[in-house]
């Protein structure tokens, strides 16, 4: 019963706190103006300053550069998101890194602005040039999986060592895009995107927006 008569003057408490509240503020409805003002001042300046960050990060993405040499300092993960946002300074809005365990022979996927679905596998090489070559092994799980699991349209293996001659007749054979040591220096460091960079691409699925 106790309990019961302390919830009573509680609520009874509240509810005459918030009446002489609402009385006050009626009787001063410029604080409620103000207050309006706060907020919609707080929400603008938010707006504005998440604008400003979408805009810097299309400039840094824009200007994104990489010297074959930094992409060889670093760890596997990270070299897959430098290759993801290379992929976005070239205009592949949706470029995502999906590498790890379980990731069906794609580390990066995206679609350019042509409507073509890339699907690119990463093989890092610390020692760069002089590491373990990429074999025509490294490519049975991304030919096997690029289309068909992950739909896509331009299968890519990418690294920053080097390709063997048996690897690069396989690919040839199963209309696969290598990318090397060379070819991926020339795309890091410069401003034309992959697809400028390599040979027999299929055509656009669509008209590019950018042109």
């Amino acid at each position: 019963m106790e309990q019961v008569l302390l919830a009573a003057f509680a609520a009874t408490a509240v509810l005459g706190l918030a009446a002489a509240v609402l009385r006050w503020l009626t009787e001063h409805p410029w604080v409620v103006v103000l207050a309006a003002l706060a907020a919609a001042g707080t929400c603008g300046v938010w707006m504005w300053r998440r604008g400003e960050a979408a805009r810097w990060e299309q400039v840094r993405a824009q200007g994104l550069r990489y010297a074959v040499e930094q992409l060889d300092r670093l760890h596997h993960t990270q070299f897959e998101f430098a290759v993801r946002d290379l992929m976005h300074r070239d205009g592949c809005a949706d470029a995502q890194r999906v590498g790890g365990r379980g990731d069906n022979g794609a580390d990066v996927k995206a679609t350019d602005p042509y409507g073509r679905r890339w699907v690119i596998q990463c093989k890092h090489r610390t020692a760069g040039w002089s590491g373990k070559p990429v074999g025509t092994p490294d490519l049975h799980v991304l030919n096997g999986t690029g289309r068909q699991v992950h739909n896509g349209d331009v299968l890519v293996m990418l690294t920053n060592g080097r390709i063997t001659s048996n690897a690069v007749d396989f690919a040839k054979s199963q209309h696969l895009h290598l990318v090397d040591r060379r070819v991926l220096a020339e795309w890091a460091a410069g401003s034309r995107p992959l697809w400028e960079l390599l040979r027999a691409v299929p055509p656009p699925r669509r008209r590019s927006p950018l042109s």
